[in-house]
């Protein structure tokens, strides 16, 4: 299984039926693919859709019809179109279950990097920092390195998101749950042992006894 599709799957199992979930741009909004279609998750962009379905199939696209990031979608029956003040609304207002986010770094805080990189062109902030901010829960799904460096670090090097404390990161190597305590490992990947995921990771974790591999199987 690709390091990707690991990552989805597992985020998917921690949306719950009947809730409004924001999918980030990028590795986030493939988790969509692997709900329940019975599980009524509905699918939230903050540039004003609430219904947010997959993408269409090739000629099918809808150039008015786009995610937070410009990439043509589509929508479920009885989505809802709204303008940008209402969609932030919603965010701000604490009424999303759940965002899904990347992630440049995430500390031993708990603490969220992921808008800018000094010295980088950047089109704007987007709405990381209302949604991390404002959702109920704040799952990052990212692979657990780049290019080999650790992206779970002691400090953030890069300017923080919020100063709110994430809930969940879910990587492709591990599930680890930012606590009062610290960093928590929670689970690990089919196939990868705690060793190979304290050696990927520079911010100490705490482990309890024996970690469970994820369960990747479709989310209900």
């Amino acid at each position: 299984m690709k390091p990707d599709e690991i990552i989805q799957r597992r985020v998917a199992r921690e949306l719950k039926p009947n809730s409004l979930v924001n999918l980030g741009i990028g590795l986030p909004t493939g988790v969509a693919k692997y709900i329940d279609e019975h599980a009524n998750v509905l699918f939230e962009s903050e540039n004003g859709i609430v219904g947010l379905a997959a993408k269409p199939p090739e000629g099918m696209d809808d150039p008015d019809l786009t995610d937070a990031g410009g990439g043509t979608v589509s929508a479920v029956p009885g989505a809802a179109t709204i303008d940008s003040a209402y969609s932030f609304g919603l965010i701000r207002g604490g009424h999303l279950d759940a965002t899904v986010l990347g992630a440049l770094e995430v500390d031993e805080r708990g603490m969220l990097a992921n808008w800018v990189v000094p010295g980088k062109m950047v089109p704007g902030m987007g709405g990381a920092m209302d949604l991390v901010t404002g959702a109920r829960r704040v799952i990052i799904a990212m692979n657990h390195t780049a290019k080999g460096a650790p992206k779970i670090v002691p400090k953030c090097t890069l300017p923080l998101t919020s100063i709110r404390r994430i809930s969940l990161i879910v990587t492709d190597l591990a599930v680890i749950e930012p606590t009062d305590d610290g960093l928590v490992l929670r689970e690990r990947a089919p196939g990868v042992t705690v060793e190979q995921i304290v050696a990927a990771t520079s911010a100490k974790l705490v482990i309890n006894g024996d970690v469970p591999e994820m369960d990747l199987g479709v989310a209900a």
